[in-house]
């Protein structure tokens, strides 16, 4: 495709930069003209997700017309276009969101009837809603999988997506941004996956489209969109086909960014740039429904069950002097056989010895961060994904295990590093 639509993700707008940028300090904390890399894997991508350690989700239980769980998302509001020419004012009301009793989330787009609704333009056209996650939940790598019937009609876009944490510090794009769906009206029958990042922000990011065979519309039904993200790779899948895998390699020297947490974005934008507006063949209001929202640890690898980790040398992960006290280190030591060295994988995203998890000292996420034994306590500084790749990643901070100094000496340090590929950060379980 031709269309330039750089600004459809660029959340330049004071308003959003700022609300982001708080929330991303209170954690401590676009598209298909390019041939994909690798695709049309037609089988569905059941096996990793059995294998999963489900991380986060919303089933959106609940009662007919009740609002959205506050402790899982925050709704977004103002009528600035998003830096996008977008025409709807975006509001916390359960107008625009709310369970419909049915285990499902309706945003809904309507045509505005409020003349105090002020937009870039004036009074305000449209109402609709925009939720996001960054206050209460960001991972790095894994499975972000949800159900939904999207709306149809020109000028209509919903998407689910994400953007990097640091968003406020880094801002837009050094932040990256995933787009796991996006459609626009006016193309019924194709959704599209995307990266924005710094290089490749503009026009059409990096991605790939994908359309339903049939001249079927995404509209008719619930369909499921999901990525599986690892430390070197992307891939986008709907109802459980991929479509299309990018790496570092597809980005032509330029910085892949997603490398850190990110954090979930649902949306219903009328009007912009990339859809155009509304015109007499739309019909109001306009639903987007979301069956659920489901993150876990899966990026295509299997979740060992138990046994030792063996890393650089073949040396075994171990608790120093096997001592259950809370920080005590963890280290590489010749192989034993004994308990200090034996863990196991219950499937929530820990790793466990000896009763405890092995753990990221003080939740840390920077470089050199050391790796220890705590009392388990369900925190991002105790997840874990063990990739296909042999990687052993902190969800929490996006970095991998790692012997200090690339050492195999006995009583090596470990401790959270960037992801190198390096082969004192490739571990053997069992």
């Amino acid at each position: 495709m031709t269309v330039a639509r750089s600004t459809r993700r660029l959340p330049v707008t004071t308003l959003t930069l700022l609300l982001v940028a708080v929330l991303a300090a209170a954690l401590l904390v676009a598209q298909g003209a390019g041939a994909p890399r690798a695709a049309a894997a037609t089988a569905p991508d059941r096996a990793a997700s059995a294998a999963a350690a489900q991380t986060w989700a919303d089933e959106f239980n609940g009662a007919a017309g009740s609002a959205p769980d506050p402790a899982k998302w925050t709704l977004e509001t103002g009528g600035t276009g998003n830096g996008n020419n977008e025409l709807q004012y975006y509001t916390n009301s359960r107008n625009n969101a709310a369970l419909d009793g049915n285990g499902n989330l309706v945003i809904t787009a309507r045509k505005n009837t409020d003349t105090g609704l002020q937009c870039w333009y004036g009074s305000c056209q449209y109402t609709s809603a925009r939720l996001n996650t960054a206050r209460t939940f960001t991972q790095a790598y894994g499975r972000f999988e949800a159900r939904i019937k999207i709306p149809r009609g020109q000028g209509i876009w919903p998407a689910f997506w994400m953007l990097g944490n640091d968003l406020g510090s880094a801002g837009w794009p050094n932040s990256g941004e995933i787009d796991i769906m996006e459609n626009i009206g006016r193309e019924p029958g194709t959704v599209h996956g995307t990266l924005h990042g710094p290089g490749y922000s503009g026009g059409e990011g990096i991605g790939a489209g994908y359309t339903l065979p049939g001249g079927q519309a995404f509209a008719d039904g619930f369909h499921t969109f999901a990525v599986n993200w690892s430390p070197n790779s992307i891939t986008w899948y709907v109802d459980g086909n991929a479509y299309q895998t990018r790496t570092p390699a597809d980005l032509g020297g330029d910085r892949w960014v997603f490398d850190h947490p990110f954090f979930l974005i649902l949306n219903l934008a009328v009007g912009g740039n990339w859809p155009g507006s509304p015109d007499g063949s739309t019909s109001f209001p306009q639903t987007m429904t979301i069956d659920y929202v489901r993150v876990s640890t899966s990026d295509g690898g299997t979740t060992p069950t138990s046994g030792p980790i063996r890393g650089i040398g073949g040396m075994c992960v171990d608790v120093a002097g096997a001592a259950t006290a809370d920080g005590t280190p963890i280290q590489l030591h010749n192989c034993t056989g004994n308990a200090a060295q034996q863990w196991s994988f219950p499937g929530d995203g820990t790793v466990r010895a000896l009763g405890k998890c092995l753990d990221v000292s003080g939740g840390s996420t920077a470089d050199g961060a050391v790796v220890q034994l705590w009392t388990c306590n369900g925190t991002n500084a105790q997840k874990w994904t063990y990739t296909a790749a042999r990687d052993l990643t902190n969800t929490g901070s996006g970095k991998c295990l790692d012997a200090k100094g690339n050492s195999s000496a006995d009583g090596t340090r470990l401790q959270i590093w960037t992801c190198t590929g390096g082969a004192n950060q490739k571990w053997t379980v069992g």
